[in-house]
């Protein structure tokens, strides 16, 4: 029934102009911010066609004699456009587990998109995987995540430092410096967690010189100094917190309460949801108990970020 089609990089115009009009990608499935770091993995995304129409996407990659599905990507899984159906997505990983043991597969990791990024219902592929391929879940996290549109109050110590940081003159900037952000970033994972960010500062540049619209780089200043600053990825339903950090001054005078007031009050009060994401570590093992309370705080609950494996 399906033709499965490795993607080469004639393929980007077709794979992008999908991507465009899927129901539950974002702009992390364009190929221009796949291939930034397309020297750490061995791509291996497959295109799905069903007689001459291109039905589907999967983006991939291979480790030895596994495929996972993405782990450059804060998720990945089957890309669909509104015509996909769920009797068509079982035939296709029925097909998919029998294309990849006859290229030597032994196993796929799926990693599929949370339902906040949907723009419509789509998680036929759950439901494929379970029964078609055996799929038990391997990797469990749990993000942050408020429902923008119920308002909910914030917990008082986050009123009380958005109070301090109004009265003490913090300013917020859209588009601020990502680089001036990023050394209070880097000092703050060193200090914390022995830790780097996952992109460095030339690669984040370089995304958002690609992507302009989409990544934001929110910035908070008190007296012309930097104390704060947010990365935010702006998907059509989700406004996704990348990177946050904030030198001393600004835990103590609220910049991070003053830029989300900006971000969720003024500049983009219509979203529908706004993702902290995960506050968990060693693979979900263990729950920073602080940091997820500290985004609770907001109004945030849980939604679960899930890793799939089957055998072929």
């Amino acid at each position: 029934m399906f033709e499965i089609r490795r993607y080469h990089t004639a393929d980007q115009p077709l794979w992008d102009d999908y991507v465009s009009r899927a129901r539950n990608a974002t702009f992390l499935f364009y190929r221009a911010y796949m291939d930034y770091h397309a020297d750490r993995f061995e791509d291996y995304s497959l295109l799905f066609y069903k007689g001459k129409r291109l039905y589907a996407l999967l983006p991939a990659h291979r480790i030895g004699k596994a495929l996972y599905s993405h782990y450059g990507l804060t998720y990945g899984g089957l890309i669909m456009d509104i015509h996909v159906t769920i009797a068509d997505t079982c035939t296709l990983f029925e097909e998919l587990n029998a294309y990849l043991k006859s290229q030597g597969f032994e196993q796929v990791v799926y990693r599929p998109v949370p339902w906040i990024y949907h723009r419509h219902p789509s998680e036929e592929d759950l439901y494929a995987i379970f029964w078609k391929c055996g799929a038990r879940l391997k990797l469990r996290n749990i993000g942050t995540t408020i429902f923008v549109q119920q308002h909910l109050k914030w917990r008082k110590d986050h009123l009380r430092r958005l109070k301090k940081a109004l009265a003490n003159g913090v300013t917020v900037e859209r588009n601020g410096s990502i680089a001036d952000f990023w050394k209070i970033l880097t000092d703050n994972l060193m200090e914390r967690f022995h830790a780097q960010p996952v992109h460095t500062l030339q690669e984040i540049q370089l995304l958002k010189s690609r992507f302009p619209d989409n990544i934001i780089q929110y910035n908070a200043y008190r007296e012309g100094r930097i104390i704060g600053g947010l990365t935010f990825y702006i998907t059509p339903q989700v406004i996704h917190g990348q990177y946050s950090a904030t030198n001393d001054e600004g835990k103590n005078y609220g910049a991070m309460e003053a830029i989300y007031e900006q971000v969720l009050n003024h500049d983009y009060r219509d979203v529908a949801y706004l993702d902290f994401g995960t506050s968990t570590e060693q693979q979900g093992a263990w729950l920073n108990e602080g940091l997820i309370a500290h985004k609770e705080g907001y109004g945030g609950r849980g939604v679960v970020y899930d890793t799939y494996e089957w055998n072929l």
